[in-house]
């Protein structure tokens, strides 16, 4: 299984928010880059990096960061927030990006969505799929949409994705314990390689993600809080 530290940006810099409000958001670092690199230095392979501004915006904002650290790293970045465009990702990718995270608009553009899927192949184009109420939660989860988990993961799954990231959202950033019956439902009613966020906050949580099937895990609060050592990830990367 995968393990991928996750870090959010907002305003250049590295935060956490919780169950995706703005106004708990908490700085851990003014400097992502130096985060990254600690994640580098210690191992691990691959980040998952989300532009909160850009979510909240619904275009790309911040690139500068991504470029940074894709040039300071040699971390594999899932980027995502805010790719609504051709554009946002052409500089996504342009900027460094390995992989990008479809979200808001695998709701509202399907057929966009598929088109990237045909240009850039199923190794680069991650579904977004983050859950309240059982409903998808769009626009950096200040909305809920009438898509039910299940059935759009599925669709997307016989249209050809092949990964998808699956959040709770009232798990996020309360580090008590990952959605794992919903993660295992998914895996079992749909043909995905499921990557689990929010909640996770220690390894047995990590342990349990895995059992239930899934092919990666991002972790974020947990690591910041200390919760999780970055030391303690080395023997799972």
């Amino acid at each position: 299984m995968r393990i991928i530290p996750a870090i959010d940006i907002i305003g250049g810099k590295c935060v956490r928010l919780t169950r995706g409000d703005f106004s708990s958001q908490k700085i851990y670092n003014e400097d992502p880059v130096e985060v990254a690199r600690e994640f580098a230095d210690s191992g691990i392979r691959y980040l998952h990096l989300v532009d909160l501004d850009g979510a909240r915006n619904r275009s790309v904002t911040n690139y500068r960061v991504l470029e940074k650290i894709a040039s300071g790293t040699n971390l594999e970045i899932d980027f995502g927030g805010g790719i609504r465009s051709d554009r946002d990702i052409e500089l996504a990718f342009s900027s460094g990006a390995s992989r990008i995270t479809a979200g808001s608009i695998a709701v509202t553009d399907a057929a966009l969505v598929l088109g990237w899927l045909s240009e850039y192949g199923d190794n680069k184009i991650i579904l977004g799929a983050d859950s309240r109420n059982g409903k998808i939660a769009i626009n950096g989860w200040m909305e809920e949409s009438d898509n039910d988990i299940i059935d759009f993961i599925r669709r997307y799954s016989l249209l050809g994705i092949k990964y998808a990231i699956c959040t709770e959202v009232d798990r996020d950033g309360m580090m008590q314990g990952p959605a794992t019956e919903l993660y295992r439902k998914i895996i079992g009613e749909t043909n995905i390689y499921l990557i689990a966020s929010g909640g996770i906050s220690s390894l047995s949580d990590i342990s349990m993600v895995q059992k239930a099937g899934c092919e990666g895990v991002i972790i974020g609060k947990a690591l910041y809080e200390g919760k999780i050592k970055i030391s303690e990830l080395k023997d799972l990367c």
